[in-house]
């Protein structure tokens, strides 16, 4: 049931967002050129990797000139990809994911490779027993102000708690958080 959830709202949100879409591709492309989406190697249910979709929020090559994590006045972040990302705006190309499976609606935001080395091989196993999503319950609870600590153990949390119910509860708060109506 819950990936027919996740198919049938990813499409109905391409739909409805395709002209949001497009705005943001031409503002990427404008202020930095293409491409305007950028793919980068994380870890999905299972421990398999897959490539998630952004719009580029960085000047082109980020990856070669500093690490994975961004501070917020990180110098690589243009212009337009510090809105699209305050927003939230450079996650929703994430909804290609979700239709080819290997992401959630909601679940653990996934995490690059490198970060295996964060966890216990008993809690990597646990956070890799759902698909990762593009929001999920320490981007609920926290947004991006959670500490480590906190977001492991909300995603550990959700692994082992999560529910079609808890997904649309994780939903409605992140949309409450993304336009202001939510507690921050």
């Amino acid at each position: 049931m819950k990936r027919l959830v996740d198919v049938v709202l990813s499409l109905g949100a391409l739909v409805l967002l395709s002209p949001l879409l497009l705005a943001v591709a031409l503002a990427v492309a404008l202020e930095s050129g293409f491409p305007v989406l950028f793919k980068q190697v994380r870890v999905g249910q299972g421990g398999r990797e897959f490539g998630i979709y952004k719009f580029r929020s960085m000047v082109k090559n980020a990856a070669a000139i500093g690490p994975y994590h961004t501070a917020s006045d990180d110098p690589r972040i243009t212009k337009v990809g510090r809105f699209i990302r305050r927003t939230s705006l450079d996650e929703l190309p994430q909804l290609l994911n979700v239709l080819k499976g290997e992401m959630s609606l909601v679940g653990p935001r996934p995490d690059v490779p490198a970060q295996r080395a964060l966890y216990t091989d008993s809690d990597w196993t646990t956070r890799c027993s759902v698909r990762p999503g593009i929001t999920g319950l320490a981007q609920a609870e926290l947004r991006s102000a959670a500490t480590p600590e906190q977001r492991l153990e909300l995603d550990l949390r959700y692994a082992r708690e999560h529910s079609l119910l808890m997904d649309f509860c994780i939903m409605a708060k992140t949309v409450g958080r993304l336009t202001g109506k939510g507690s921050n």
